[in-house]
């Protein structure tokens, strides 16, 4: 009986390859229109309320929430139409591709926010370092229904911690790897990705110009570094997404990232315990290496992921 349930999935697996293998010879230009389509969709629906105030100001905030969900709410047909104008028919469901599915779930959830804390080692012993609170003190604040309260009714934390990880992560990672992985392979479309996420917070050099917030070279300096930052932090967070086949995962490391910032490297060599502080900064990013292939093995979250079903050349990524 198992042979035949080997034979089985052997020929359903290469009855996929085959239909990847027969797209039509314009599968990469529109899969590159696609995410184009969507990443401009994204940033525009952000600019469809006229205002003079700045991005911050609750009403905007509360403005732009409804733009980018209804967005984030229909770039599902992205892919769906996308799949229909390229023949493939891949065997998992739609959802399943985006990331939306219970088989793995729970090691979803935890190993890649593990995973990335790791990185901030660093970062968090410092944060604990200057922090004036104890640890039990931290515990009945976490578990206060006050403090959620006071979370939950700023616009700018809601932005930063929940509406901003969660679109993002559906719109330009769910929605386009699906589409970018039969075309260039699970590799390439993992540091091909960040490059529509990056080039989508330029938005921000738009606003930045029009309140006149630095001088215009700063701006731009300040634009660059972004871009950098955002692409490479897209690049993982499409690794993730790729060998778990999960939504939830690059959603929760994209948060808690938002919550952390960019490590205050400069504030770490100016403190007074700093050399403790930068060995652990060192070793969290020994550890990150280290654990980043075994901590998102597929095997955890249903291997192959749904994802990775989408093309015949897996390579080490999808296994």
């Amino acid at each position: 009986m198992k042979d035949d349930d080997g034979l089985t999935a052997g020929f359903h697996s290469t009855q996929l390859h085959a239909n990847v293998a027969a797209v039509p010879d314009g599968l990469c230009w529109a899969s590159i229109l696609s995410c184009l389509l969507l990443a401009c969709s994204y940033v525009g629906s952000l600019y469809v309320w006229k205002s003079d105030l700045p991005r911050d100001h609750p009403a905007v905030i509360k403005r732009r929430f409804t733009s980018v969900l209804i967005v984030s709410a229909l770039a599902p047909l992205f892919v769906w139409a996308w799949k229909e104008f390229t023949g493939i028919q891949p065997g998992p469901s739609l959802l399943a591709l985006m990331g939306i599915r219970l088989e793995g779930l729970i090691p979803a959830i935890i190993l890649p926010l593990l995973l990335t804390m790791v990185l901030f080692l660093g970062p968090l012993i410092q944060l604990t370092m200057d922090c004036p609170w104890g640890f039990i003190d931290g515990i009945k604040v976490v578990v206060d229904p006050c403090f959620w309260t006071l979370c939950l009714s700023d616009m700018r934390w809601l932005r930063n911690q929940v509406v901003a990880p969660l679109t993002e992560e559906l719109v330009f990672r769910a929605c386009m790897l699906p589409m970018l992985v039969p075309c260039a392979g699970p590799s390439t479309a993992i540091f091909t990705c960040p490059l529509f996420f990056g080039v989508a917070h330029f938005h921000h050099v738009i606003e930045l110009l029009r309140f006149r917030q630095g001088t215009v070279s700063g701006i731009f300096l300040s634009a660059v570094f972004q871009f950098s930052y955002t692409a490479v932090f897209g690049a993982y967070t499409a690794f993730i997404f790729i060998r778990t086949g999960h939504l939830v995962g690059p959603v929760l490391c994209h948060s808690f990232c938002n919550y952390m910032g960019f490590p205050a490297l400069g504030t770490a060599l100016d403190h007074p315990n700093r050399l403790t502080i930068l060995s652990f900064y060192v070793l969290g990013v020994v550890l990150f290496f280290l654990l980043l292939f075994p901590m998102t093995d597929p095997l955890f979250y249903g291997s192959p992921t749904p994802v990775c079903t989408l093309t015949s050349t897996h390579g080490s990524i999808c296994s």
